[in-house]
């Protein structure tokens, strides 16, 4: 699954630079009748190779999906910076005790009260294969000017969008 550092392009930095200070992200994920089920997930670390980190418990309905099912989808949103961004990606749950001290937070306690040695706990690592992102200028100065543009021409303000190929 891990295929090489896939943040160098002008996009991908931006997909990742526009993710790094958003604490949650939502992640989706199949059943095994094709429903999709979203959840919160604590916004843990995307490594040098641009792969995304996030602690669960290793018996849940999200590991037991991804087991079966390993195509995801992230979805982060900022309203304060008008930041918005959606991340396709391969996942897979691993048990390794190494990596998991490496990226443990104390601050994981919360839900995980028995420590990063409890035999539970385990990382989701996603490779993401394709992005898209929202970015729009946040100051509320531009926001009431956007508004007042709009109601008098009929034009929206202008959002930078743009998809990214992360594969």
């Amino acid at each position: 699954m891990h295929q090489g550092n896939h943040r160098d392009h002008e996009g991908a930095k931006k997909l990742f630079e526009l993710t790094k200070d958003v604490k949650v992200a939502m992640l989706t994920t199949a059943d095994q009748d094709g429903t999709l089920n979203s959840r919160p997930m604590w916004n843990n670390e995307i490594d040098e190779n641009g792969d995304i980190w996030f602690f669960t418990k290793l018996h849940s309905p999200k590991t037991a999906e991804i087991g079966r099912d390993n195509q995801v989808n992230l979805a982060y949103s900022d309203p304060s910076s008008q930041t918005y961004v959606s991340i396709a990606g391969k996942a897979e749950v691993i048990r390794d005790q190494a990596l998991i001290d490496e990226k443990w937070k104390e601050s994981l306690k919360t839900w995980f009260p028995n420590g990063k040695n409890d035999p539970e706990v385990g990382l989701i690592r996603i490779h993401p294969q394709q992005g898209e992102y929202w970015d729009s200028p946040s100051s509320t100065m531009v926001h009431l000017y956007g508004y007042v543009k709009a109601s008098l021409t009929g034009e929206s303000p202008k959002t930078e969008t743009k998809k990214v190929n992360l594969a």
